[in-house]
């Protein structure tokens, strides 16, 4: 077998932007399943989530000419695919009267006085964690979560982005994207801990 060439984030830059069809299909088969699954969770619609992974690469490899290379091409190209869920966000909105931050509405002081019945996710064992329906409702569950925290969780603990990507991809400070994060798994605790709770019982 011969040597897999290996080609750097600058050369696959220049490909680009000569227009060289190897380094374009190496940019979308290295990225696409990221950004789908990033569109996916932000809007957890397939059709939506297709839409916007094809609305990412077309305005990257537009706008590739702008890459300046001060962040990861990959941290450039999530920025523009967040961006691009935004406008499908804000277009069902202006479609309808349902707000995003609605499910969870006033419950920041509810959550805090039925912290203590949260359960412990530490305790509760793997095949439960990963079983279809655990999955499902954890995906429910993220889905309910306002626009600004479901971003923030999906980059870090679902695709497992740094602190300082994710706060260069949503636009805010690294201790914003700390401060997000943390209310965002205090939600989904409260929010999953009846489900678990259940069937942690003996």
């Amino acid at each position: 077998m011969g040597d897999v060439a290996v080609v750097s984030e600058a050369e696959l830059v220049e490909g680009l932007r000569a227009g060289d069809s190897a380094a374009y299909r190496e940019f979308v088969d290295s990225n696409s399943a990221n950004v789908y699954n990033l569109a996916l969770k932000l809007l957890g619609d397939e059709q939506e989530a297709e839409d916007v992974l094809q609305e990412t690469f077309l305005s990257a490899f537009r706008g590739i000419d702008r890459f300046k290379g001060r962040s990861k091409l990959s941290t450039w190209l999530y920025r523009i695919a967040y961006n691009a869920s935004l406008m499908h966000l804000r277009k069902r909105k202006r479609m309808t009267t349902f707000s995003l931050d609605q499910p969870f509405g006033d419950e920041e002081q509810a959550g805090a006085s039925s912290s203590r019945h949260l359960v412990d996710w530490s305790t509760v064992p793997d095949d439960q964690l990963l079983t279809a329906e655990a999955r499902e409702e954890m995906d429910r569950a993220i889905a309910e979560l306002p626009e600004s925290l479901r971003a923030t969780f999906v980059l870090r603990d679902i695709q497992g982005l740094s602190g300082a990507e994710t706060a260069e991809i949503l636009g805010i400070t690294v201790q914003a994207v700390k401060n997000r994060l943390h209310r965002a798994r205090l939600k989904l605790r409260s929010r999953l801990s009846s489900y678990f709770a259940e069937r942690t019982v003996a």
